[in-house]
């Protein structure tokens, strides 16, 4: 079974700064890390190969220092990895980063199974796998939570839902995300780190994947943030006490006067 695990190199959220003039998150000087939900999807592909045999391919979208990720990702059981990096792709919206993508995955010949985590937490849109999915006319499900059973041909996985889960049966080739309660990521071996040493990694450009340039980065994205910004806490508060009753009328009249 061929097996790609994307993942994303994004900002350590304990580290998360806001440049004040240019209104995006800072990322001079601020430690980045493998996207949380990713490394839990990298874990599932790993897990996979060993049971039903075939490799895992570690694929991400980024400049040239998304290498440390990607070497950490071969640290951890990955046997192969490819970045795709232009300064083509810089802005680039959920529309353009799966269109980059499928074109990446086309030019490596495809794959039986695509792997990704359920959101990234610098963007927070969980678009980016169900639109590869679209991309690559593949079936697919969210938030998968158990993959009961693997074969060649055909996967079962369980989908988390709001009041339990679903049971859904896929012909491969597809794409499904994970959620954290799918199993517990690995530690880098001492192997894999010697491996991750030495590992050279492929990279990828616009012109390598016969990228279309209307698609890419700001030319292929249609939505932009125009400002981010972090909320004022204000320390202003008020008691309301009384009856359940009266605590309710006061709220609630409240909540009119700030409407």
């Amino acid at each position: 079974m061929k097996i790609i695990a994307c993942i994303k190199q994004v900002p350590d959220a304990k580290d998360v700064r806001l440049d004040p003039k240019t209104n995006t998150l800072a990322r001079e000087g601020v430690a980045s890390i493998i996207n949380p939900y990713d490394r839990y999807a990298l874990e599932a592909a790993v897990r996979l190969r060993e049971e039903v045999g075939g490799t895992v391919t570690v694929l991400t979208m980024g400049p040239p220092q998304a290498e440390e990720i990607l070497r950490e990702a071969i640290s951890c059981g990955a046997d192969e990895a490819v970045l795709i990096s232009d300064r083509a792709f810089a802005g680039s919206d959920t529309l353009a980063t799966t269109y980059t993508l499928s074109q990446a995955i086309k030019k490596i010949g495809g794959a039986d199974l695509i792997l990704c985590g359920k959101q990234a937490i610098d963007g927070d849109t969980a678009q980016v796998g169900p639109g590869l999915a679209v991309r690559m006319d593949m079936a697919y499900v969210t938030c998968v939570r158990k993959i009961s059973q693997a074969s060649e041909k055909e996967i079962v996985v369980e989908r988390l839902m709001d009041d339990g889960y679903d049971e859904v049966a896929l012909e491969l080739p597809a794409l499904f995300t994970v959620v954290k309660e799918i199993n517990e990521p690995r530690f880098p071996s001492l192997k894999g780190k010697m491996k991750a040493k030495k590992y050279a990694i492929t990279t990828l450009t616009a012109s390598d994947i016969d990228a279309d340039e209307a698609q890419l980065g700001l030319c292929g994205s249609p939505t932009w943030v125009s400002k981010v910004f972090a909320p004022q806490f204000k320390g202003d508060r008020t008691m309301i006490e009384g009856t359940v009753d009266e605590q309710v009328d006061q709220l609630a009249a409240k909540i009119i006067d700030w409407c």
